[in-house]
């Protein structure tokens, strides 16, 4: 599987982005696909997940209300539009893949998920 994450910018406080993740390869072995983000010297940390199958999905505290997670399955693309958006999201953005097998909830651990994208930029300025 290999991901390939896109839409990432620079973007003044209140306004929108949409980000985008194409898989390719392997994609019927994807359970569920998440987002998660780096902010500048911190860690990598959960932002919203979705499962594959039944598109359930699950949003950290800090964007629930903001940010919504989607997929479109036919062309294996996963979307996070990202609403309102604040300074304090400003980090480098990553989709990632789980592959740990059948799930009716999308899963939070990073070791959970096996394959990155190479992480997309979002500037949120004041």
């Amino acid at each position: 599987v290999q991901l390939q994450a896109s839409g990432g910018g620079l973007v003044q406080a209140g306004g929108s982005l949409r980000l985008s993740c194409a898989t390719s390869g392997r994609t019927w072995s994807i359970d569920g696909m998440g987002w998660f983000r780096q902010p500048p010297g911190k860690d990598r940390e959960f932002v919203s997940a979705i499962t594959w199958g039944g598109g359930a999905t699950d949003y950290t505290d800090s964007v629930k209300g903001r940010f919504t997670i989607s997929r479109d399955n036919a062309r294996n693309t996963v979307f996070l539009q990202m609403n309102s958006l604040k300074p304090e999201d400003t980090a480098v953005y990553y989709c990632a893949a789980d592959r740990s097998g059948y799930t009716n909830r999308p899963r939070r651990g990073r070791a959970s998920y096996n394959v990155w994208g190479q992480g997309t930029l979002v500037t949120v300025s004041s």
